[in-house]
């Protein structure tokens, strides 16, 4: 049995939560794969070693002197090591990386890859396994989609060859050999193309949290935990909004179905959250409920005798020309909408609308910058009738206004627009109404 376990950076703040993490794996020899983050925040007030790379990469850049805050980063590993009694030349790696950021021969992707590096590089010490540079496995093409062959067949050859590993998650190369990072929170997703390559049996995920919750738990304290998700489901949590997984975890474990639970690495006794293709838990209607504010809704008006798809074709081919993602498309007859993300749009929206006015089938282009999506999830709507008007029913009883609604045929998620005045209001009503509603 082969379990892969990521540890994320509050797990591996200090060397008393590396001491947790390898209480941890002693209790399972199963746990022989290990992907690390680096490390995270000790208290609120404390940077992220990530940031602190970040920021020096921005000194090296504008030219500023980057010692003090590249000996904060030293002293983080420094502590770890001394206090574990590490067998690891930290001196000799942070020359390496001096010589590099001076000579300007390190690039700003592996100069920030750098913490999870040493992380894992700690981490193999004080367990006494292996070290597997996460670039040695982890293929990216030029077009920054990873090279699923190419990696599957080396994370299947470092298995063949080594029985205990850890491997820092976040970056992998590029066919030259240049370091290339995935987007932040990436190291789940590295765990997940490493469980899938090792043919894993579970991919265990260990962060600071006993599982997911159904909703964002500053907005609901003591919010309701959900036991079971389908990968169909936290997909869309974690599009619309869900923060415990990077959104592209899932897509390699569901393809071999390797479940995945999330377990809280300061209470690993406490039962956590299982995501599986199938879930056997029916009890209760919705899964979770979760959203994002700053949204722009676009609204073009056609011509009346001009065809519809070929005005919707022209505007799709200018979104894509400027590289904007499309979230939903409501239509109606003489109209549609199309709403993106508020970021996507900066720097880039008079010159693209401008563009779109030049076809003359658009008589008209309407403009809502206010618009806030909220997300109902649950597998087990479907088998209740009425379910999408009693929850669009919960609105107007709170006379929120609704801008837009998308349901999608499976009946796996209801988003509703509103006002980005109105998201918490919105989540709370919702949570307050659906949370622990059964299914009869």
């Amino acid at each position: 049995m082969i379990k892969v376990c990521k540890f994320g950076g509050t797990s591996l703040a200090d060397s008393s939560q590396y001491k947790k993490v390898k209480s941890i794996i002693d209790k399972d020899s199963s746990r022989r794969v290990i992907v690390v983050s680096a490390p995270g925040k000790r208290n609120k007030s404390d940077y992220k070693i990530t940031d602190l790379l970040y920021l020096t990469e921005s000194h090296i850049k504008y030219h500023v002197d980057y010692n003090t805050i590249f000996n904060q980063i030293k002293d983080r590993f420094y502590e770890i090591k001394n206090s574990l009694n590490l067998d690891i030349d930290l001196d000799k790696e942070f020359e390496k990386m001096k010589v590099k950021m001076d000579d300007g021969s390190m690039s700003e992707e592996e100069l920030v890859s750098r913490g999870e590096y040493l992380s894992a590089k700690c981490m193999a010490s004080y367990l006494g396994y292996t070290f597997i540079d996460a670039k040695n496995i982890i293929h990216f093409m030029y077009d920054g989609r990873v090279d699923e062959d190419k990696t599957q067949e080396a994370i299947e050859n470092m298995i063949r060859t080594f029985d205990k590993v850890v491997v820092p998650g976040f970056y992998g190369i590029y066919p030259n050999g240049e370091i290339c990072l995935f987007s932040r929170g990436g190291s789940d997703v590295t765990g997940s193309y490493v469980a899938k390559g090792v043919h894993a049996d579970l991919y265990e995920n260990w962060t600071d949290v006993s599982g997911i919750f159904m909703t964002d738990p500053k907005i609901i304290p003591n919010c309701r935990k959900i036991n079971e998700v389908t990968y169909a489901e936290l997909r869309e949590l974690s599009y619309l909004g869900a923060s415990v997984l990077h959104e592209e975890t899932i897509l390699p474990i569901q393809e071999e179905n390797i479940p995945l639970e999330i377990k809280n690495t300061n209470s690993p006794d406490e039962p956590g959250t299982f995501i599986m293709k199938d879930c056997v838990d029916k009890t209760y209607l919705c899964t979770g409920i979760t959203g994002k504010k700053n949204f722009v809704s676009l609204t073009f008006t056609k011509r009346r005798l001009a065809d519809k798809l070929k005005v919707m074709l022209f505007v799709f081919r200018i979104l894509d020309k400027y590289k904007i993602d499309v979230e939903h498309v409501p239509t109606s007859i003489d109209s549609f909408s199309i709403v993106v993300n508020k970021n996507d749009l900066e720097g880039k929206f008079y010159e693209m609308i401008a563009e779109i006015k030049q076809n003359p089938d658009i008589i008209n282009v309407k403009v809502d910058e206010d618009i806030a999506l909220i997300g109902v999830v649950g597998r087990n709507m479907a088998n209740k009738a009425g379910t999408s008007g009693r929850i669009l029913s919960v609105f107007g009883k709170e006379k929120i206004n609704i801008k837009l609604i998308d349901q999608s045929t499976e009946e796996l998620n209801i988003i509703i627009g509103i006002s980005n005045q109105d998201f918490n209001k919105s989540i709370e009503v919702l949570y307050n109404k659906f949370a622990f509603e059964k299914i009869d």
